[in-house]
């Protein structure tokens, strides 16, 4: 079965040595995806809204160069920082699946990354 990765350039993916998404045969998965700049920059300040929307932004460009589409999710998972905002990355959510609804988990985790990331999102996709 072929293999094909898929970069986004981040500052990220070579010093921890992976991949924003991979494709094998029908299925891609994307690699926690947070709402950072090329230049490791947090988009969207203290807005966990922005942020998740610039999460999903991202995620559908790594879907498309893997070959697939947001209709293809069949599986989201959400780490946020505060659940208590859970409203605001759901409201993002819904807007990019809210007619695919994929089965989808949020869970709260102490801190991502780096400071000021307040969602990391990662999405599994079938092709077909």
């Amino acid at each position: 079965m072929s293999r094909k990765n898929v970069s986004s350039g981040g500052p990220w993916e070579a010093v921890v040595g992976y991949s924003r998404a991979v494709r094998v045969g029908n299925f891609v998965a994307v690699a926690g995806t947070t709402s950072a700049e090329p230049d490791g920059t947090v988009y969207g300040g203290d807005d966990a809204y922005l942020q998740a929307r610039r999460c999903f932004e991202i995620v559908e460009k790594a879907l498309e160069e893997a070959g697939a589409t947001l209709g293809d999710v069949v599986r989201t998972r959400m780490f946020v920082t505060d659940i208590g905002r859970w409203e605001e990355f759901a409201k993002a959510h819904a807007e990019f699946f809210g007619e695919v609804r994929p089965a989808a988990t949020m869970v709260e985790v102490r801190r991502l990354m780096s400071p000021g990331m307040l969602i990391e999102v990662e999405a599994d996709a079938v092709i077909g």
